[in-house]
């Protein structure tokens, strides 16, 4: 579920049946060039394969909420309609994701489709949400739970979203009864999804303070993690930050040093380098996503600055993909397969560099509404939404690939990147320039 982020001014224990979590090494410190011996090892078995997805953005059937309103506030934006209809496909996508070898399946659980009044709770919404958890438990994957990919009940809005006096508790209300309703079935859990950039779009679309959001969202963020520590004691829990190259320390900075100490793991989404400023200042403008700096060694980088920050916390790629323009090819002919196999390369390099990388999702498993058109696509299985009634899943060349690496614990030895390293002022200054990859 990317959204490009430019530098905004806003601020273990192991698991039942799941391998147990080891503190990693922090990266080699600027200086370091020590080359480990196999530097492009597999990931291992333990490791963390998944797919994501998210509900508002897949589900269709949308009850009322902010984003409805936002869309229709909007009328330049693609019609959500039904999207993929994952609400009906839920069972054929689990079973396209099973068949992946995942072991991780990522989905959103809708406030708005729980509680559709205040104090009113939907139970056949909760009985629909314990048939798709049952079906990724019973496909033999592990659900990842998302309290809140940036959507809240209509009535929610209409007392002000995240300006409402009320909204962390009415928040917490509903995020209690979810973890109480699903933490039998031992979820990892995602409290808030790319808090920077939800605050953004509540900024944009909801004239709402950034800074007295991000303090609410810290506070929800941290309450609810003791609360499902209490009712989960073995949960692993976190708050992926959409990671932004060249400013990842001003943009995402002031929300991990609120909730750092109320992370079980660093969840990481990683999209795009930097793109340096104009002479004049200003960035270029591209015309969608696609056009976008794809950059596979700055995941190299992402995990870096965390792994330093934080030696202590392992880290798990929550979302990473590559869009393209309503499924054609790219003009530059860098394929989904191309990018996948160059993204694990890095993600080994980064572990073989004493990074804990214990994990990885991609997003997405199909394509989706990106929060206002269907035009960028990011599925392993293609969906035209706008065109195909039937809404089939069509396999990228990029399903055959993953299958491969989950089965293969990661990409040969023998490897080698399709898309070269830029040069390091286009990945993740200045720490890509200050401490560039050990060369193997």
């Amino acid at each position: 579920m990317p959204v490009p982020s430019q530098p905004a001014a806003v601020p273990g224990q192991a698991v039942p049946g799941q391998p147990a979590i080891v503190p990693g090494q922090a990266a080699p410190q600027p200086g370091q060039r020590t080359v480990a011996p196999n530097p492009r090892g597999p990931l291992g078995p333990d490791f963390h394969w998944g797919v994501a997805t998210s509900g508002f953005q897949s589900e269709g059937h949308a009850p009322d909420s902010n984003w409805l309103r936002y869309i229709d506030a909007n009328p330049g934006w693609d019609r959500l309609g039904n999207s993929v209809d994952f609400y009906d496909h839920y069972q054929t996508d689990i079973k396209l994701a099973a068949d992946l070898g995942v072991k991780v399946f990522r989905i959103g659980i809708e406030w708005a489709r729980l509680q559709p009044q205040p104090g009113t709770w939907d139970t056949e919404a909760f009985a629909y949400y314990d048939s798709v958890v049952n079906a990724i438990v019973d496909a033999g994957m592990q659900p990842m739970l998302t309290l809140d990919h940036w959507v809240y009940p209509g009535w929610e809005a209409d007392r002000g979203g995240w300006k409402n006096p009320g909204m962390v508790d009415d928040w917490l209300a509903n995020a209690r009864a979810v973890v109480s309703h699903f933490a039998s079935r031992n979820p990892v859990w995602v409290t808030v999804n790319e808090p920077v950039a939800y605050i953004q779009h509540e900024v944009k679309h909801n004239d709402t303070n950034a800074d007295e959001m991000l303090d609410k969202v810290a506070q929800v963020h941290n309450t609810i993690y003791d609360f499902i520590h209490k009712v989960q004691p073995g949960a692993l829990v976190t708050s992926n930050v959409g990671y932004v190259a060249g400013a990842e320390t001003q943009v995402n900075g002031p929300l991990m040093e609120k909730i750092h100490d109320k992370l079980d793991f660093i969840g990481v989404d990683y999209y795009f380098g930097y793109e340096p400023p104009k002479s004049d200042g200003s960035t270029s403008a591209p015309e969608g996503m696609w056009d976008l700096p794809i950059r596979p060694e700055g995941i190299y980088y992402a995990l870096q600055h965390y792994s330093r920050l934080y030696p202590d916390k392992p880290l798990w790629v929550v979302e990473n993909g590559m869009p393209t323009e309503n499924g054609k090819p790219r003009a530059d002919g860098y394929t989904r397969s191309d990018h996948l196999r160059d993204t694990i390369y890095w993600l080994q390099r980064a572990k073989a560099d004493g990074m804990n990388v214990i994990g990885y999702n991609y997003w997405s498993l199909t394509d989706n509404y990106e929060w206002s058109s269907y035009t960028p696509r990011f599925g392993l299985y293609s969906v035209d939404v706008e065109n195909d009634p039937s809404l089939t899943r069509k396999p990228t060349d990029a399903v055959d690939t993953y299958r491969r690496i989950v089965a293969e614990d990661g990409i040969s030895p023998g490897y080698t990147p399709v898309r070269a390293a830029a040069d390091c002022h286009l990945v993740d200054p200045p720490a890509s320039c200050e401490a560039p990859a050990p060369v193997p």
